[in-house]
């Protein structure tokens, strides 16, 4: 297939996206005032899959124009993280060289060892529960948050980028909670919602980059196509979309189909065949340490 084809308008990205906010808007107002067992799960899912659509949007989908993408999905329905610095970060992680650097990736969940070291124990204790796939969902949207923010705060010193980013996020805020408001969802369940579908996406991002000495090894396959692919809109292919990030959501598959035995020996083995293993292998036992095994510990 060809990887630079590139159509006018991506109709499965838009599909998605109309799935994505139908979805919302059924959890929030029908469900809502129906109920809330039903309401919150399905929130988090709308809530999950807008945070896959907005990674798409980064990447330059479904439009040919950034404003375009951006305003598909400018309400801020997942609360915490502002676009702008979503867009930054995550364009700065797809610097490959430095994957996993506890410095220089925005997106590692890896320590230096002299930060390790200084930790208290109590937060070490968090932390290495925080690498088990069920201290991931439980625990891992407090600590993330708690790590991007800290990240954040000392950003905001020197770039006034990431302030300009944060006042951009307090119209899309604002607009999903007078929408919140004015439907029959109350307030807590849609935090509850929001705080499970980030859980959600801890799943995708739980082990897609591991430690390992050359960078093209370090990006993670996933070989599932169920429910879980189609939520993290094909992102378990991550070894694939770091390769070719500009390939859109729904060619991933037949990329790798096409080439599977390129990308294994490109990722050096770094594969698992479907998140039913990755939940049996990790979810009470973590696969990483926290400090970064080859990072230099001084």
């Amino acid at each position: 297939m060809d990887v630079n084809q590139k159509r006018e308008v991506e109709w499965p990205t838009l599909a998605v996206a109309g799935a994505t906010y139908g979805l919302w808007i059924v959890a929030v107002f029908g469900l809502g005032a129906l109920s809330l067992s039903a309401a919150i799960p399905a929130a988090a899912l709308a809530i999950a899959w807008h945070a896959s659509l907005t990674h798409e949007v980064i990447h330059g989908h479904p439009f040919r124009s950034p404003r375009s993408n951006a305003a598909l999905v400018w309400p801020a329905l997942g609360l915490i993280f502002p676009f702008a610095r979503f867009r930054d970060t995550h364009l700065a992680h797809h610097g490959d060289c430095s994957l996993t650097d506890p410095y220089d990736d925005p997106e590692s969940n890896f320590l230096a060892t002299r930060d390790w070291r200084a930790c208290p124990c109590v937060v070490q204790r968090v932390l290495a529960a925080n690498n088990t796939l069920l201290g991931r969902l439980l625990i891992g949207p407090i600590v993330g948050t708690a790590f991007f923010l800290r990240c954040e705060l000392r950003s905001a010193r020197r770039d006034p980028r990431v302030l300009r980013g944060w006042l951009m996020h307090l119209p899309p805020l604002a607009a999903v909670f007078v929408v919140v408001a004015a439907s029959p969802m109350p307030l807590w369940a849609y935090l509850v919602a929001a705080y499970a579908g980030n859980a959600l996406i801890r799943i995708r991002t739980f082990l897609e980059h591991r430690a390992h000495s050359v960078a093209r090894g370090r990006s993670v396959i996933i070989e599932d196509r169920g429910p879980l692919a189609l939520l993290f809109l094909n992102n378990n292919l991550h070894a694939v979309h770091h390769m070719h990030p500009s390939v859109p959501w729904y060619s991933l598959p037949e990329l790798y189909r096409d080439k599977r035995e390129r990308f294994l020996a490109a990722n050096d083995g770094y594969r698992y065949a479907s998140y039913a293993e990755v939940f049996r292998r990790h979810f009470l036992r973590a696969k990483d340490p926290v400090p970064h095994p080859l990072y230099p510990a001084d």
